[in-house]
């Protein structure tokens, strides 16, 4: 599991036009200058909601089976894997076109990028590897094997660890971001589906939908240290699927998509202990925080629509229609 391909040297942390890829909106505006893009698997295309009034203002039609998505700092540019097209779709957010296609490897399901913006970090779903794409020269530097099935991307703030989980292997696989080769192999439950690092670094989430739980990895260690599991009356323990994760950046709470259980958990990140339930749509897959943190969005394949919380009163204020099947959401502050 250690070994590589090797494709070239490792680019340059440049800036640019690009930089800030995916981290950089951490870097914040107001809620009501925020817009959202949710990729719709089954549509291909991307619906774009405007926060502030909570309406689909656009869609956007791109390659086949969208799902991972996120957008550059400025907000001009936005990147989504068609997966059934083996690349990364480049659209401007201005006019909505596609304006460039980048290399992904085959099948990419979910993507992200250096703190810089470059390179891009890309699972390839059906051929157990991590794509390494230098963005600016659309050149792929490496091809890293993990296990069967890679989908979640995780990347430390410090950009300097990169983990991806594989569904069919049940790992979560630490990368180094300088040689590009695979540190350790961390067993966690079945089918894990994505990985988050808390702020400080110290700390990885990753989601097991089959196993129904999320495991808690100490990064220095790289040890499970904690396993929480849901329990919500009048669901079953298969209904209950854990898929997305988000963390405030403070570490007080995460947030836990809970696939066909139809509800995000709400879970103190300190103590572990689930604090609430919140009932959203059917299926609820991705989240994603607007910059402030105010709102968190979710996606709901099954009922094709996206569930506004409000953060602070863990509340849902609304149910936003839109494509077929949204799969993945991102956040920009234009």
């Amino acid at each position: 599991m250690s070994r590589y391909r090797w494709r070239g040297a490792r680019p340059a942390r440049r800036g640019g036009a690009l930089a800030g890829l995916a981290l950089g909106l951490l870097a914040a505006g107001p809620a009501g200058a925020v817009t959202v893009y949710v990729s719709n698997e089954k549509g291909n295309s991307v619906s774009v909601i405007d926060a502030a009034t909570m309406q689909v203002t656009a869609t956007w039609p791109v390659g086949r089976r969208p799902r991972g998505i996120t957008v550059g700092r400025d907000g001009t540019l936005l990147y989504v894997c068609a997966s059934d097209d083996d690349r990364i779709d480049v659209i401007d957010t201005a006019t909505g076109k596609i304006v460039r296609s980048l290399r992904s490897g085959p099948d990419p399901e979910q993507f992200i990028a250096h703190p810089s913006g470059n390179p891009l970090y890309i699972a390839n779903e059906d051929d157990s590897q991590v794509t390494v794409l230098d963005i600016e020269k659309n050149k792929v530097v490496a091809e890293v094997p993990v296990g069967v099935e890679p989908e979640g991307m995780g990347l430390s703030p410090d950009g300097t660890v990169l983990v991806n989980t594989s569904e069919t292997t049940n790992m979560a696989h630490f990368i180094d971001t300088k040689t590009f080769q695979v540190i350790d192999n961390v067993l966690v439950d079945a089918r894990p589906r994505f990985a988050e690092f808390s702020q400080d670094g110290k700390w990885l989430w990753v989601s097991a939908e089959v196993g129904g739980t999320v495991s808690v990895i100490d990064v220095a260690s790289r040890k499970v240290v904690r396993k929480i599991t849901f329990k919500i009356p009048g669901v079953t323990d298969e209904q209950i699927q854990p898929v997305g994760v988000r963390l405030t950046r403070d570490g007080a709470r995460a947030f836990v998509a809970l696939g066909p259980a139809n509800r995000v958990a709400v879970v103190d990140a300190r103590t572990y202990a689930v604090e609430k339930y919140l009932p959203v749509g059917q299926r609820v897959w991705q989240l994603a925080f607007t910059p402030d943190q105010k709102q968190l969005f979710t996606t709901n394949g099954g009922s094709n629509d996206v569930s506004v919380i409000d953060v602070e009163a863990l509340k849902v204020l609304k149910s936003i229609p839109v494509g077929l099947l949204p799969w993945g959401v991102a956040v920009s502050p234009r």
